[in-house]
C-alpha cells in the first residue's frame, strides 16, 4: 500500500533528531507540507536541510514543547507558512531523572509532567482551536510500552506515558468525528534519547527482543505516517505498539 499525505500540513514537535525528525522526513516524502519544531534553532535548521531532499515542502520553527505560549505560536507559524493544519504529531518528550521514583525532586517530575503530559495536551488545544475544530485532521501522541507497566529506572516518565495513553483515548472520545486522535508506543529505538537503556550492552538488550533487534526511528516512522493518513479514517482512540515484539513476552522486555 502506498500511503499518500498529499496536501496535507504536518506539525511535528521534537522533529530536529530521533523518531520525531524520522516522522518527519516520511511525512514529507508522502507529500506532505511539514514543520518542525525543537527547542534549538540550529539543530532545526540542519534538519531542515537534510529534509529538503525528500520532496516535500518543510520548514521549522523553534518553541519550547513544554511552553503553551510557545505552543500556540508554533500552530500559528504553521497555518502563516502554509495556509492550513492537519495533522499535529506530539513526539517531543524529556527524562531528566534515572533512577527509583521516590528519589525523584520535585523539579524534575514537574518538568518531565510539563514536557511529557502537559505539553501534548496544549499543543492539541492550539491545534484545535486554530484549525483542526474547522477542517478536521488527525493527531498521533508517540507514548512508550514504558507505559505498559513498572520498569526500573524510569518509572516518573513511564507514568507520564501512561498519562499520555490515556489522554489519547480521551481526546479521541471528545473530539470524535471531526478529529482522530491516535498513539504510538514505541519499543526501544535506537535514539540518543534512549542510549542509555541501550548503549551499555545492545547485544544483550536486543536478545530479549523477540525480532533480534533494537529499533531505529524508522521503524516507528511509516506507523504515523499510516494514523495520519486517510487510509486510516475510522482508527481513532487507539495505541499502536511498535516494539519488536518485546511486550509479547511473558517477561515484558518494556523500553
Amino acid at each position: 500500500m502506498d500511503v499518500r499525505l498529499d496536501g496535507k500540513v504536518a506539525l511535528v514537535t521534537g522533529s530536529s533528531r530521533g523518531i520525531g525528525l524520522a516522522i518527519a522526513r516520511r511525512f514529507a516524502e508522502a507529500g506532505a507540507s511539514v514543520m518542525l519544531s525543537s527547542r534549538k534553532a540550529d539543530a532545526l535548521e540542519a534538519a531542515a536541510r537534510d529534509l529538503d531532499q525528500s520532496g516535500g515542502d518543510v520548514a521549522w520553527h523553534a518553541a519550547h514543547a513544554g511552553d503553551p505560549e510557545q505552543a500556540k505560536g508554533c500552530v500559528d507559524a504553521t497555518v502563516e507558512r502554509f495556509g492550513a493544519l492537519d495533522v499535529l504529531v506530539n513526539n517531543a518528550a524529556v527524562n531528566p531523572y534515572f533512577g527509583p521514583l521516590l528519589g525523584i525532586d520535585r523539579a524534575q517530575a514537574t518538568k518531565t509532567l510539563e514536557v511529557n503530559l502537559l505539553g501534548p495536551l496544549a499543543w492539541c488545544q492550539a491545534a484545535y482551536r486554530a484549525q483542526l475544530r474547522a477542517r478536521g485532521g488527525a493527531i498521533v501522541n508517540i507514548a512508550s510500552v514504558g507505559g505498559f507497566g513498572p520498569e526500573p529506572g524510569i518509572g516518573w516518565y513511564n507514568a507520564t506515558k501512561a498519562a499520555l495513553v490515556h489522554l489519547t483515548r480521551q481526546l479521541a472520545y471528545e473530539l470524535a468525528p471531526g478529529v482522530r486522535v491516535n498513539a504510538i508506543a514505541p519499543g526501544l529505538v535506537r535514539t540518543r534519547f534512549a542510549r542509555a537503556l541501550w548503549e551499555p550492552d545492545e547485544h544483550a538488550v536486543a536478545s530479549h527482543i523477540p525480532m533480534g533487534r533494537i529499533g531505529e526511528p524508522d521503524d516507528i516512522a511509516p506507523a504515523a505516517v499510516y494514523l495520519a493518513s486517510d487510509e486510516a479514517s475510522w482508527i481513532t482512540g487507539t495505541v499502536l505498539t511498535v516494539d519488536g515484539g518485546a511486550t509479547s513476552q511473558p517477561s515484558g522486555g518494556i523500553g
